[in-house]
C-alpha cells in the first residue's frame, strides 16, 4: 500500500485528554466528509473544518511506498536520544482511509503509542492505543467505542445525550472555532456544568501559537 501524506512534525498534542503530550502528528491526506477545496465547502457533510489535508506537500509530507518506510520517517522526527514513551497522533483528514495493521505493526516496532483522531465513519482496525472519536452530524457513526469521545460544538443534528451511553472512556466537548468561537465556548462551558459526565476541550495549540 502507498500512504499519502500531508504532514509530518513533531508538536505537543493540543486537543483533548493527551492535550500537552509531546507528539509526532502524521496527517493523512484525504477525507470522506469534504474534499478540502474551498470551493467543494458548502456541499460538504462537516463544514467547519479547520485543516489542509490536500495534498503531500506539507512538511514532512509525501508518498511511502511501505508501511516500514513511513514508521521510519515519522521515528526520525522524534528528538535523538530521548528515554520517554514516543507518541505518534494519527490524524487527517480522515486517517482510517489509510492506517492499516500493517502500519499499526510498524510503528509499534518503531517503539510508539498510536493515538488516532477519526470522524468515527469507519470501523478502526485493533492495535490502536488511544482512540479518539469526534462525531459529524450527517455521518453515520460506525465506530461507536474507544479512549476518548470528543465532539465539536455546537453542532445541530448532534444529540450529545445519546452519546453519552457510548462506551468511551473519556466524554468531550470542544468548542467550534470561528467567529462564534467565544460563544461557542461559552455554550460549551455551559453543558459541561449541566452535564459532568463530559468535560472540556480546547485546542490550546492555537491558544499557544504553536502547530
Amino acid at each position: 500500500m502507498t500512504y499519502s501524506v500531508k504532514e509530518v512534525f513533531y508538536t505537543l498534542q493540543g486537543e483533548g485528554q493527551q492535550a500537552g503530550r509531546p507528539a509526532v502528528f502524521c496527517r493523512f491526506a484525504g477525507c470522506n466528509l469534504w474534499s478540502g477545496r474551498e470551493a467543494d465547502r458548502a456541499e460538504a457533510v462537516c463544514r467547519f473544518c479547520d485543516t489542509d489535508f490536500v495534498g503531500t506537500d506539507g512538511s514532512g509530507g509525501g508518498k511511502f511506498d511501505s508501511a516500514p518506510a513511513l514508521a521510519a520517517h515519522v521515528a526520525a522526527h522524534w528528538p535523538a536520544g530521548d528515554g520517554g514513551r514516543r507518541f505518534v497522533v494519527c490524524t487527517g483528514g480522515e486517517p482510517l482511509l489509510q492506517l492499516d495493521p500493517a502500519l499499526i505493526d510498524a510503528l509499534h516496532a518503531a517503539g510508539f503509542e498510536i493515538a488516532v483522531e477519526s470522524n468515527g465513519t469507519l470501523a478502526a482496525p485493533p492495535g490502536i492505543d488511544w482512540l479518539c472519536i469526534s462525531p459529524k452530524a450527517g455521518a453515520p457513526l460506525v465506530q461507536r467505542s474507544g479512549q476518548e469521545l470528543k465532539v465539536v460544538v455546537p453542532q445541530p443534528g448532534v444529540d450529545l445525550a445519546a452519546l453519552e451511553v457510548l462506551p468511551f472512556a473519556s466524554r468531550r466537548v470542544q468548542p467550534m472555532d470561528g467567529p462564534q468561537v467565544q460563544a461557542n465556548t461559552a455554550w460549551a462551558v455551559q453543558w459541561c456544568l449541566d452535564h459532568p459526565g463530559w468535560s472540556l476541550s480546547l485546542q490550546t495549540h492555537k491558544l499557544l501559537g504553536i502547530r
